[in-house]
């Protein structure tokens, strides 16, 4: 079962996307196909995403480049029970790729899709001709110990996270230069004042799009339980060319998380970035993201 649906960024039509599901073994996986192009990027979306995901995927798509986007275990309509753990969900997205006939791609992982990203790099080398970490969790995060775990075992429970994403969505939509004043520690360590210097135009309401589509699932929890599993030894295994964005501003994943994987992973280079924080496709410094990341993956397109 598929369908298409136009996907609008910045208010302009600008490329088709495929959304279909597929299921073996009596597990299901949701999935986007965004693009036309030949060249492959496998996408590992962050918390509270899903397939539905479009921070970025404009450059890329002008860039050549075709984006797969499962919905990660939990997400979406994908079921949770493939993230029994890394190397389960994995699998499974191996399955997805063998049955889009889809060999090597270029794999991008984001922020709480790290973990999912180096452990597919480590045990899959074979169908990785890049790794890309943006604002990525890379080794343990959130643990129980630390009250923003505590919360979100409250308000990203299954049951309470459609009341969550409701509340914020409404809030957003009607007063939303509040609501992104309320999220902006989240995102970032610099002042409100700061963070607004370095805002472009259309930020605000990038903002409200993606309070719009967030959900969490069972994926939010699956995540926080799942970051502890990530090793040095997964990450020294990784062979591929590996580039390493992040902000010096963020907030939602520390800097020692890129700094960390810069100094596990061989073929690495770590680009530090001074956007306003966690979400490095917005703000002034989002064009230098954009071409650091297509230039590198076309460096690598015959790998």
């Amino acid at each position: 079962m598929s369908l298409y649906q136009l996907l609008f960024i910045k208010g302009e039509k600008v490329m088709k996307r495929k959304i279909g599901m597929y299921t073996v073994d009596g597990r299901t996986i949701e999935y986007s196909v965004t693009g036309e192009g030949d060249i492959p990027i496998l996408v590992l979306h962050g918390g509270h995403s899903n397939c539905y995901e479009e921070f970025g995927y404009r450059p890329l798509i002008t860039g050549g480049f075709k984006i797969i986007t499962p919905s990660r275990a939990g997400y979406g309509r994908t079921s949770k029970a493939i993230g029994e753990s890394l190397s389960k969900a994995c699998e499974y997205y191996v399955k997805l790729l063998d049955y889009l006939e889809i060999g090597k791609v270029h794999l991008l992982a984001v922020s709480a899709g790290g973990p999912s990203g180096l452990y597919f790099a480590s045990h899959y080398p074979e169908r990785v001709k890049t790794l890309t970490l943006q604002s990525a969790v890379t080794n343990e995060w959130h643990t129980p110990k630390d009250n923003l775990y505590k919360i979100a075992q409250v308000v990203f429970r299954p049951f309470m996270e459609k009341i969550t994403w409701k509340l914020v969505s409404n809030i957003s939509n009607g007063f939303p230069k509040f609501m992104f004043k309320q999220m902006a520690p989240s995102f970032s360590n610099l002042s409100y004042e700061e963070i607004k210097s370095k805002m472009s135009d259309n930020d605000m309401d990038e903002i409200r799009r993606m309070n719009n589509r967030q959900r969490s699932g069972h994926g939010f929890l699956i995540d926080l339980s799942q970051t502890k599993d990530i090793t040095a030894k997964h990450l020294q295994v990784i062979s591929c060319p590996t580039l390493i964005m992040h902000s010096k501003n963020d907030s939602a994943v520390p800097l020692q998380h890129a700094c960390y994987a810069d100094q596990q992973i061989s073929d690495s280079q770590l680009c530090l970035l001074d956007s306003w924080g966690h979400l490095i496709w917005l703000g002034h410094d989002s064009n230098h993201v954009h071409e650091k990341l297509v230039k590198f993956l076309v460096r690598y397109v015959d790998r």
